[in-house]
């Protein structure tokens, strides 16, 4: 008989059983449903809804269940459906009928809201962490690379020399903002829907602030119906992650560029590489192909939770069992991806000859040289198709514009002297753009010093948290 079964007059067929169960993906929030579980108990207990004696037994039974489970002893069935009604059923033949007391004043549909809320945070707290350490290593090999100039490109044609530096900490930039969206949905988590029951609430006098207060969230929900329909905060989460990974597919089709002979730019340690069964000369970047790869499976569970709330009326739906795999898969898919690119960013090699080279060899000092002529008082449209034909002079010619003489360059423009060869040289042009979030070294360091303070704020905040989550862990 299930535990819920007290109406029905036949069991139900093993294919729904098999179809409808989730213990195969939700075990995975034993450890929450166990923790929600024993804060519930407790404030039931001191609501005088059961009395001290059946709340110490329940709870030295929780504690022996949550060890059976981790120790792979307990059976979780599918016959129990979920992880919630696999525990309630261990619980009851682990100390008998006043196990049946625990699930006084709630409902399946605010306890697997609580527990994913539980899970989830403790996920964000995680993956904040390994952001940080990968914003880390590529601020180290920012700095052991603050005078390697690259070209810079847009629509992957060779457009500006900039530093190396530079072009690394655009990703530290950009993670620090998936960083700051991650703490910023810890708050909208970090709320406690238990007490919301079935959709109404509960006729028990129960003190839902007291559970809040004892599993550490900020405050309880607002309205029962909201509280267990909500997934806001699944899909606010996957489409953080969304971001996370298709930012790091950006930096993955770099390295995937970077490290081929074309390039040759970098080199990735072998330990971050994989040969080929066949080609015996092959060292492929596995790595950051699969983590591109993995890409379209993260926005797919974000539209694929889309699709299964848009349609739903309030409150609980069974449609909404569906918003675990996909939160699950995310979470270790990119728990995964960082705990990879830390170190593989860390121990790669930058090949700074090649780099220096590419940008002698092109004519990505061309804009440079536009500006110099606006600096002889030449409009700038004007300098812009004067140097349009220097360049066209130059294909034809095999030259670079440092190959130029100066009697090459004065046929175009008597205003070209020859302090125009310091002008075009790698390094006066990268620090020529001395602005404010410029390549320029200067300004490159002042990043380096930003993403520091960045880097201690972000820190304290993991700190913080995980001290939090310990506590939860010691007291339960």
């Amino acid at each position: 008989m299930k535990l819920w079964g007290g109406r029905f007059t036949k069991p139900t067929n093993e294919l729904v059983d098999e179809y409808g169960s989730s213990i195969g993906y939700d075990y995975k929030l034993a450890k929450f449903d166990i923790q929600g579980s024993i804060a519930h108990v407790n404030m039931l207990a001191e609501c005088e809804i059961i009395d001290s004696e059946d709340k110490d037994q329940i709870v030295k039974g929780l504690k022996e269940v949550a060890a059976q489970i981790e120790s792979g002893e307990a059976e979780l069935t599918v016959a129990n459906e979920d992880i919630h009604m696999n525990i309630e059923k261990l619980l009851i033949d682990q100390i008998g009928p006043v196990g049946g007391k625990l699930h006084t004043g709630r409902s399946r549909n605010d306890q697997v809201a609580l527990d994913m809320r539980l899970y989830l945070r403790e996920a964000v707290v995680t993956l904040t962490d390994l952001l940080l350490n990968t914003q880390q290593a590529l601020l180290k090999q920012a700095k052991e690379n603050i005078d390697t100039i690259l070209p810079g490109y847009t629509h992957l044609q060779r457009a500006q020399p900039v530093l190396f530096a530079h072009h690394l900490m655009a990703y530290v930039f950009m993670f620090q903002r998936d960083l700051e969206r991650l703490t910023d949905s810890y708050k909208r988590i970090n709320r406690s829907p238990l007490g919301a029951g079935a959709l109404a609430g509960t006729s028990f006098a129960i003190d839902r602030e007291s559970v809040s207060e004892r599993l550490g969230f900020d405050g309880v929900t607002e309205n029962s119906l909201d509280s267990v329909s909500d997934r806001d905060f699944v899909v606010e989460f996957l489409s953080d992650a969304s971001l996370i990974i298709m930012h790091l597919s950006r930096l993955s089709e770099e390295l995937v560029q970077y490290s081929s002979a074309e390039f040759n730019f970098i080199e990735l340690d072998d330990a971050f590489c994989t040969g080929s069964s066949m080609m015996p000369q092959k060292k492929n970047p596995d790595i950051p192909e699969l983590v591109r790869g993995k890409t379209g499976r993260v926005f797919g569970h974000l539209t694929g939770m889309l699709t299964t709330l848009k349609g739903l009326p309030l409150a609980y739906n069974k449609d909404m069992q569906e918003d675990k795999e996909g939160m699950f898969d995310t979470v270790e898919t990119l728990i995964g991806a960082l705990k990879l690119f830390a170190p593989m960013i860390e121990t790669m090699t930058v090949h700074q000859d090649v780099m220096y080279e590419a940008v002698a060899k092109d004519y990505s000092n061309a804009t440079d040289l536009a500006d110099y002529l606006v600096g002889k008082d030449i409009p700038f449209r004007e300098s812009h198709a004067i140097v349009g034909q220097v360049v066209l002079y130059g294909i034809e010619h095999d030259k670079y514009l440092m190959d130029f003489t100066l009697d090459e360059f004065q046929q175009f423009s008597e205003s070209i002297t020859d302090d125009i060869y310091h002008a075009l040289s790698p390094s006066a042009v990268v620090n020529a753009r001395d602005v404010e979030g410029g390549t320029a070294k200067v300004r490159v360091e002042e990043q380096f010093m930003k993403a520091s303070e960045m880097f201690n704020t972000s820190q304290s905040w993991i700190d913080e948290k995980q001290n939090q989550l310990k506590k939860q862990e010691l007291d339960k």
